[in-house]
C-alpha cells in the first residue's frame, strides 16, 4: 500500500476518534441546560467530562498536523477557503474550554453554562457543514485556491449535514450521561435517547442517502443505520453500555461513509481537473516514511495512555461525588 494512502486512512481514523470522543462532550455542553435542572445536577453532568474534555480535543490537533504535514496541499487550501468556519469553531471550542475550567470559580455558574452550551452546540453544527461541503466539492482554480464565498458553503446539502452531526453527538452525549449517571439524572437522560434517537436516525438517513456513491459507502452507510437502530433497541432494554457502544459504531460508520465518497480525491472540486487528490496534495516520500515511523512508535503509547485514563476515571457520577464548585475537576 501507498504511504499516501496510509495517511489517508490514518488522517480517516484520527478524525473518527476526534468525533467519537468529542462528540459525547458536544452533547453534553447541549444537553447541559436541558437534563441539569438544578446547580448540583448541572455540575454532576459537567463533571462527568471533567477528567477526559481536553484530552479528547488533542485528538482534533494531532488530525490537523498530520493534514499539514502529510498533505499540505490539502490543509492550505482547507484552512484558506474555510477560514470563517474554522475560525468560528476555533472561537467556540476556546469558549467552552473556558466555561468549563471557570464555571466553578464564579458565584454564579449560569453565564459559563450558557458559553458552554453554545461552545458545544456551534462545532457540532459547523463540523457536519465543513466535511459535507468537502466531500460534495467546492469552487477551486487551476490554482487550488477556493473562490467561492461563505454564503457558497451554506447550502442545503451542508446544512443537512450539520444538522445530521448536531443530531448525532446530542444522541451520543445524551447516552454517555445516561452511562455515567446515577438516580433522576440518568432517568432524564435516557429518556432524551429515546426521544433523539428516532430523529437522529431520519436526518442522518437523509444525509448518507445522498452523500454514499460507491459500493463500500453504501456498505458503511447501511452500518451505520443498522448501529442506530441497535442503538434504539438497546436504550429500550435498558443496556446503556450497549447503547453507547452502537452510537459509537454509528459514528465511525459515518466517518467511513465520507472518506470512503472522498477517496481518492482530498478536496474535490466542482471542476474535476482542479481537484486535490491524495498524490497532488502530498508531501514527499521521504516525508511520509519518517511520518509512519514516528507515528509507529508513538501512537500505541498515546492510545494506551488515554485507554488508562478512561479506565480510573470509570465509575459513574452522582451529586455525593464532590461539591459543585469542583465541578469541572476530576
Amino acid at each position: 500500500m501507498e504511504l499516501t494512502t496510509v495517511w489517508f486512512l490514518l488522517i480517516a481514523v484520527l478524525w473518527a476518534g476526534y468525533f467519537v470522543l468529542e462528540g459525547f462532550d458536544f452533547g453534553v455542553g447541549i444537553l447541559l441546560p436541558v437534563l441539569g435542572r438544578t446547580t448540583q445536577e448541572r455540575a454532576v453532568v459537567v463533571r462527568t467530562i471533567g477528567p477526559v474534555w481536553d484530552g479528547n480535543e488533542v485528538w482534533l490537533l494531532v488530525a490537523g498536523g498530520a493534514t499539514f504535514a502529510a498533505f499540505p496541499e490539502w490543509y492550505a487550501t482547507l484552512f484558506s477557503g474555510f477560514y470563517l468556519p474554522l475560525f468560528a469553531i476555533l472561537v467556540a471550542l476556546i469558549v467552552r474550554g473556558v466555561a468549563i475550567e471557570y464555571r466553578g470559580k464564579s458565584a454564579s455558574a449560569k453565564g459559563w453554562d450558557r458559553a458552554f452550551f453554545w461552545g458545544s452546540l456551534l462545532p457540532a453544527f459547523l463540523w457536519g457543514v465543513a466535511f459535507a461541503n468537502i466531500v460534495r466539492g467546492v469552487p477551486l482554480d487551476a490554482g487550488h485556491e477556493y473562490t467561492g464565498t461563505l454564503l457558497t458553503l451554506l447550502n442545503p446539502y451542508a446544512l443537512l449535514g450539520g444538522l445530521a452531526t448536531l443530531a448525532l453527538f446530542t444522541t451520543h452525549g445524551a447516552v454517555f450521561l445516561a452511562l455515567r449517571t446515577t438516580g433522576e439524572l440518568r432517568a432524564r437522560a435516557v429518556r432524551a435517547v429515546r426521544a433523539l434517537l428516532p430523529a437522529t436516525i431520519v436526518v442522518g438517513a437523509a444525509f448518507l442517502l445522498v452523500t454514499a456513491d460507491k459500493p463500500a459507502a453504501w456498505v458503511s452507510a447501511a452500518t451505520a443505520a443498522v448501529a442506530l437502530t441497535g442503538a434504539l433497541v438497546a436504550v429500550l432494554r435498558g443496556r446503556d453500555g450497549w447503547t453507547f457502544a452502537a452510537t459509537t459504531a454509528a459514528i465511525l460508520a459515518v466517518v467511513a461513509t465520507l472518506f470512503l465518497t472522498l477517496w481518492p480525491d482530498v478536496m474535490p472540486a466542482l471542476d474535476p481537473a482542479n481537484s486535490l487528490t491524495v498524490t497532488n496534495a502530498a508531501s514527499s516520500p521521504y516525508t511520509l516514511t519518517v511520518m509512519t515511523w514516528v507515528a509507529a512508535i508513538f501512537t500505541p503509547l498515546v492510545l494506551a495512555y488515554q485507554a488508562w485514563t478512561y479506565w480510573v476515571f470509570r465509575r459513574r457520577v452522582s451529586g455525593a461525588n464532590g461539591p459543585a464548585a469542583e465541578a469541572f475537576r476530576p
